[in-house]
């Protein structure tokens, strides 16, 4: 085990915005763009339903693994939205948020010594897992001249007899690639024959733009007898309070898994559930009409990066983060955020939480106003040009 629980290296958006108390309580009026959450307000319909339940008393305790119900509706949804047909009730694990499948996942998979292949840039939790494990973590690269897209070329020469576990996030935070469907191919049919666990972090899926379609690892042959999907309502419904989320997996794992639901958490609350169940039975305009927002928002914020001296970022395919190249002002990632968070009042996060070599880049969240992102934009010009 380790020493203490003070060696895990957690830095979160939480952190960034502590930090920014100080400022806002000198009167500094900062521009938070370090949290991966919707500005939005989850939809009415789904609140309604939440209420209406709470109203009736389901208040009370509910199954381990969620109510028959709502995984019969999550099922539903991942056959027809994610093209897995095989998936039924009993293949669902539902949670308080996405993070305990993450957690149960290496609880369940990872021992020390062992490899654990993740995603660089990738969410930060990753490393975290691992390291409570003891176990190694090997690095899936993407690149900025690639738009940080993982290859499979990538992945073949990182597997191993030691390699129990593989991450796979797309879109990515928090870059927003997507893994294209020709390289998620390769990657399932070399994984087919191998004793590796698949873990797909999904919880972006329905935020992806131009067009373009998320595709899971599991909807290839023989790979949804070994991929764990977790996914959620945070991000796609507005609900990052609710801490509703859910993984999709082998009937024998969910039954293993029951026992750590138990002794952790219990269960998840009944009302969120019934919640759940309306947001993916209900009208899903809200969804996309966030997703056109988000978009937007996109395109403003990156357009206007690109036009900065000494600046560079790719465009994100997904998800709500944009990953720029501050690398020709000299500064490390955590140097950058705290000269921007001091000069500019702007809270981002470093570049280095989210992997190896990373330094002098930093995750902005553009989960805010356009307002909010021009005013950000004229700051980080004024702060950029004290550093030329």
């Amino acid at each position: 085990m380790l020493k203490s629980i003070k060696d895990l290296h957690i830095i979160s958006g939480f952190e960034m915005k502590q930090k920014a108390k100080k400022y806002e309580d000198e009167g500094h009026p900062v521009i938070h763009l370090e949290l991966g959450e919707p500005d939005f307000d989850t939809p009415k319909n789904i609140r309604d339903a939440a209420t209406k339940a709470i109203n009736e008393g389901k208040t009370h305790y509910a199954a381990a693994l969620g109510m028959p119900a709502f995984r019969e509706t999550i099922a539903n949804y991942i056959r027809k939205q994610k093209n897995i047909p095989s998936v039924t009730a009993n293949n669902i694990v539902v949670t308080p948020g996405a993070k305990p499948i993450l957690f149960y996942t290496f609880l369940s998979f990872v021992k020390p010594g062992d490899e654990v292949i993740i995603p660089s840039p990738g969410f930060s939790n990753y490393q975290v897992m691992a390291d409570m494990q003891q176990a190694k973590t090997v690095n899936l690269k993407g690149t900025e001249e690639n738009g940080f897209r993982v290859k499979a070329k990538g992945l073949f020469p990182l597997v191993n007899e030691k390699t129990k576990l593989l991450i796979l996030s797309s879109p990515n935070n928090p870059t927003g690639a997507l893994i294209e469907k020709e390289e998620m191919a390769k990657m399932a049919e070399f994984l087919k024959d191998k004793n590796i666990v698949i873990l797909s972090d999904e919880i972006y899926d329905r935020l992806c733009f131009d067009g373009k379609k998320p595709i899971s690892i599991a909807s290839f042959p023989s790979m949804a007898e070994k991929t764990i999907i977790v996914d959620g309502f945070s991000k796609s419904y507005a609900m990052t309070g609710w801490r509703l989320g859910y993984g999709v997996m082998p009937e024998a794992i969910a039954k293993e898994i029951n026992p750590l639901v138990v002794i952790s958490n219990s269960c998840t609350a009944t009302f969120t559930q019934i919640a759940g169940i309306e947001a993916y039975s209900g009208p899903q305009q809200a969804v996309e009409d966030m997703k056109a927002v988000f978009e937007r928002r996109r395109n403003l914020l990156v357009k206007g990066l690109n036009q900065l001296p000494g600046v560079s970022c790719p465009m994100p395919d997904g998800a709500f983060y944009a990953f720029p190249n501050f690398k020709s002002y000299g500064m490390t990632s955590d140097e950058m955020c705290q000269y921007l968070l001091e000069t500019a009042y702007i809270t981002t996060l470093s570049g280095s939480t989210f992997g190896v070599d990373l330094d002098g880049y930093i995750r902005l969240s553009y989960a805010t106003d356009e307002s909010i992102l021009e005013e950000a934009l004229n700051r980080l010009e004024t702060a950029l040009k004290k550093l030329r």
